[in-house]
């Protein structure tokens, strides 16, 4: 009989598979970036926020904090090294206002990790106390991200057009979302629970309007047709806005849907 901790991890690996694949979308943006050697109108906010959220699922994947979580620090731990990449290349890239935003954005991040770290480590001497603290934390973040769709959701049901909601993302969200929520019930983690089910609620939600919207969406034989751009704000979950034909997919996650993830023996 196969036991649920073997299910569970395959679970895990699948998911993190699909959480690779979401932190390296926006590489077609960035590389366009760095071709045209401006940022243009892109924003580095996603890539700010994400940032933070791998900070914060690293921390809590150590053994410090919540031992046996490899795969969170793993996974979270890419996501934070290919962040970075990105936020350096926006920053080589950008105007001395944007370069000055960002170097605030990330001193305050910075900070903010330093007084999490240290309030948590002196503050909380149990591994059951350090877990509930950083995950709420983690909570917290995630889902103030994960709200995004909200809004390109309104959008559809106000156009009545899913043409700024890409299908194969809220897709690929769902599924997503769907593993990491199976991953964590099998052997429950409610600060796994939470943020990975809003994402298979909204990307549930943005799959019944693509089926009830889709027949009633414009098509378009313009050949300066809009295209896409996604940004990633959270691990299952993407705000999408339109851009020229000539424009890359602007990824992350959906993320830059933040992983989130924890192995226990």
């Amino acid at each position: 009989m196969v036991s649920p901790d073997l299910i569970r991890n395959v679970v895990g690996i699948v998911g993190n598979v699909i959480s690779f694949g979401l932190f390296l979308s926006p590489v077609p943006t960035f590389w366009r970036i760095i071709k045209e050697k401006d940022v243009k109108d892109f924003k580095a906010d996603p890539y700010l926020a994400t940032l933070l959220n791998c900070m914060l699922w690293v921390f809590y994947g150590l053994p410090i904090v919540h031992p046996n979580s490899i795969l969170v620090v793993t996974i979270n731990g890419i996501g934070l090294v290919i962040e970075a990449v990105y936020l350096t290349i926006f920053f080589l890239f950008s105007n001395k206002k944007n370069k000055k935003k960002m170097g605030v954005v990330l001193a305050t991040e910075a900070l903010f990790m330093a007084a999490v770290a240290l309030g948590v480590l002196l503050g909380a001497h149990t591994h059951q106390r350090r877990s509930l603290i950083v995950g709420i934390l983690c909570v917290i973040f995630g889902t103030i991200m994960y709200s995004s769709p909200l809004t390109i959701m309104s959008q559809v049901v106000k156009t009545k057009s899913v043409e700024y909601m890409p299908l194969l993302l809220s897709v690929v969200s769902f599924l997503n979302g769907l593993c990491w929520t199976s991953y964590a019930l099998i052997r429950f983690d409610i600060f796994i629970t939470i943020p990975n089910g809003l994402g298979v609620l909204f990307a549930l939600m943005q799959l019944i309007l693509y089926a009830i919207y889709y027949r009633t969406t414009p098509k378009k034989q313009d050949k300066n047709l809009e295209l896409l751009t996604v940004a990633p704000v959270a691990k299952e979950t993407s705000i999408v806005t339109p851009v020229s034909k000539d424009d890359d997919i602007n990824g992350s996650t959906a993320s830059h849907v933040m992983i989130n993830i924890t192995m226990e023996s």
